[in-house]
């Protein structure tokens, strides 16, 4: 709540003007004639808004910006308003144009005193974050909450854990937590992404392999098992592992035990197994894709994570904590939602969920510097629109999707995988099959 206001302004009618306006509305007010009274009366006494004009003798609107410690707003003429945006990137709260009228100036108290509500919110929501074991793991929504108490009584185990749920979900998030609550903490991490890695150099990647194991092998290699070594390995995607490998990777996993390529010394480790798929496995099994024993073999303990439009309580928790994360790694002074903000959030499908969630408010805050973000400065991608017509086979209307969410989100092969939900390796192989060639992703 704004309870006292520090006014600048060498205009005495201007002066004058907003004083006695926020005087009506309530507000203690002090009133200075220059920048350099303003500067000396923050250094002094606080206040809950300071409102300044832009030029002043002996110092401006930068100088009031710079030693405040609560929200500015400038007042500036409109042959001016590059420079108050220039002070807005600086930190500057709004800023009004002059000549502006008394409803004009209550609009930007409220603007203000809704950001300041809304900043005591996000104060809750990274207090409650902080009390969590998985501070990097938001929960407001019932599924959620038990996925991070069974975390916490799975990570103390040495059992192998299935973690399935689409694209964005949040899996690899959930596998990091499970190592770091583990015994195995101190001990390496190890993810491999099954889908990035070309299948011919699998194998190696897993496993390592000998010099002169095959052309190019100029260097024995140590792989991702030995690396991984008394530690946890994640196998990211499992389901893109080629079908052919995958004995090979079943029997190192019971055994614990492996071979390099071109090697004959068997190799023993010590690893606790995790293992992600965005995909549907009793389809991928059925389908051969995916061997049944393998997926018994990792799926000792199973974690489904729901998508992000199916627990609608955590969109707005993490909201707030992609925020405040955000605005700290970009230097940005905090900002808030707007309730029309919020409930163009809440309203949303997310179909890139959690990840789609963190773009978005990223994007945001990079991109804009109104501490209070509304609705239109949330720049959420329009799903591409099918054009179906009757006739269209399931073919043609896979290719059209693909085709229209690969050119939505500007060749990027990654994002488009992740929003339609398969790996990057299969949109490419679908790529291939329609005869389009790929770009690289940006």
């Amino acid at each position: 709540m704004i309870e006292r206001v520090l006014v600048a302004d060498d205009e005495p009618l201007m002066l004058r003007f907003i004083a006695e306006t926020l005087r009506r509305l309530g507000k203690e007010v002090v009133a200075v004639e220059d920048g350099a009274a303003a500067t000396e009366k923050l250094q002094q006494e606080s206040f809950d808004l300071v409102i300044s004009d832009m030029k002043m003798p002996l110092k401006g609107g930068f100088e009031v910006l710079a030693a405040a410690k609560c929200p500015v707003i400038l007042a500036t003429a409109y042959g001016t308003i590059e420079t108050a945006v220039e002070a807005m990137k600086r930190g500057a709260f709004n800023y009004l144009i002059k000549p502006f009228s008394p409803e004009a100036l209550e609009t930007a108290l409220q603007k203000v005193e809704e950001h300041m509500a809304l900043l005591q919110e996000n104060l809750f929501y990274k207090e409650e974050t902080a009390r969590s074991k998985c501070p990097e793991l938001i929960a407001a929504s019932a599924s959620v909450k038990k996925i991070l108490q069974d975390v916490e009584k799975i990570a103390k185990s040495q059992a192998s854990v299935f973690i399935s749920g689409e694209s964005g979900t949040g899996k690899e998030v959930i596998a990091a937590a499970i190592h770091r609550l583990s015994t195995r903490a101190a001990a390496p991490f190890v993810k491999v992404n099954c889908a990035a890695i070309p299948e011919t150099l699998l194998e190696s990647e897993f496993f390592g392999h000998e010099r002169g194991a095959f052309t190019g092998a100029l260097l024995r290699k140590i792989g991702r098992f030995e690396l991984a070594d008394k530690g946890t390995l994640l196998l990211d995607e499992v389901t893109e592992i080629p079908l052919q490998l995958q004995p090979k990777l079943l029997r190192a996993i019971q055994e614990l035990e492996f071979e390099r390529v071109g090697g004959m010394k068997p190799i023993r480790v010590n690893i606790r197994f995790l293992a992600t798929s965005n995909r549907n496995m009793q389809e991928a099994i059925e389908s051969r894709v995916f061997r049944e024993d393998l997926f018994y073999r990792l799926n000792v303990v199973p974690i489904q994570i729901p998508p992000l439009r199916q627990r609608v309580e955590d969109i707005l928790p993490l909201a707030h904590y992609f925020l405040e994360k955000f605005c700290s790694e970009n230097h940005k002074p905090r900002k808030s939602l707007s309730a029309q903000a919020v409930q163009k959030l809440m309203a949303y499908h997310w179909p890139g969920n959690v990840r789609e969630l963190a773009n978005i408010i990223e994007r945001t805050v990079v991109l804009d510097f109104d501490p209070l973000i509304d609705a239109e400065h949330l720049y959420l991608d329009s799903p591409a629109k099918s054009g179906i017509v009757v006739g269209t086979t399931l073919h043609q209307l896979e290719k059209k999707l693909i085709l229209e969410t690969l050119e939505a989100h500007h060749q990027n092969r990654t994002k488009t995988a992740a929003i339609l939900g398969i790996s990057v390796r299969t949109l490419r192989n679908k790529l291939h099959e329609y005869g389009v060639l790929p770009t690289e992703d940006s």
